[in-house]
């Protein structure tokens, strides 16, 4: 059985930029995403895909080629975090990376629909055979561009093990969070510490 995503963020797009494992360990990263269904199944697990969306996006991926979407999905997440680490960090996000990322933003846009549906007007996104398939990536930008303009992008924050640093909004009261989870990197930094301490 496939394992599920580590959704630990509170955000998905935050979620999205942790599909990179170990970011910043020093023996290298480890990739959560392998292809296009990996993705598709995020993309689900996250609640940024209906389950229908989901099963069409499934069937249109095995009748299209999927890989120029997906090397854009990996592109489109390695901008998204140089503009957040950048927040993090203090500093101001790379010009070439808020770029990247508002050219998803336009392509979302562009791809939007007001349409009548029955009783009511409502915002669809436009089908086609090889737009279809990223749909998941205008989801992401959408949700990325409206998370950085809002008050909720000055809580975003970084897991404190330095080799992980896994994004995460922090929603706690006073701004106290320090781990992407207890149970991982909580735990392993204190079994780190009382090591540290015992060999002082």
């Amino acid at each position: 059985m496939t394992k599920p995503f580590e959704l630990v963020a509170s955000h998905p797009v935050l979620d999205f930029v942790n599909t990179l494992d170990w970011r910043f360990r020093e023996s290298g990263s480890e990739e959560l995403l392998a292809d296009y269904s990996d993705l598709l199944r995020f993309a689900a697990q996250a609640n940024l895909l209906t389950a229908e969306q989901h099963r069409r996006l499934r069937r249109s991926s095995t009748e299209n080629d999927p890989a120029q979407v997906f090397r854009r999905a990996i592109e489109l997440r390695e901008a998204m975090a140089q503009v957040f680490y950048a927040l993090v960090d203090g500093v101001v996000p790379p010009v070439a990376a808020t770029l990247k990322l508002d050219q998803y933003l336009h392509m979302a846009q562009t791809n939007r629909r007001l349409r009548w549906n029955k009783s009511r007007f409502e915002l669809s996104w436009s089908a086609g055979e090889d737009s279809e398939l990223q749909l998941p990536l205008w989801l992401l930008a959408q949700s990325a561009s409206e998370l950085l303009i809002a008050e909720a992008a000055q809580r975003v924050s970084a897991c404190a093990n330095l080799e992980c640093r896994w994004l995460f909004l922090d929603t706690t009261k006073n701004h106290t969070r320090r781990w992407c989870d207890m149970k991982i990197c909580g735990n392993r930094m204190k079994v780190r510490r009382f090591k540290a301490h015992r060999q002082a």
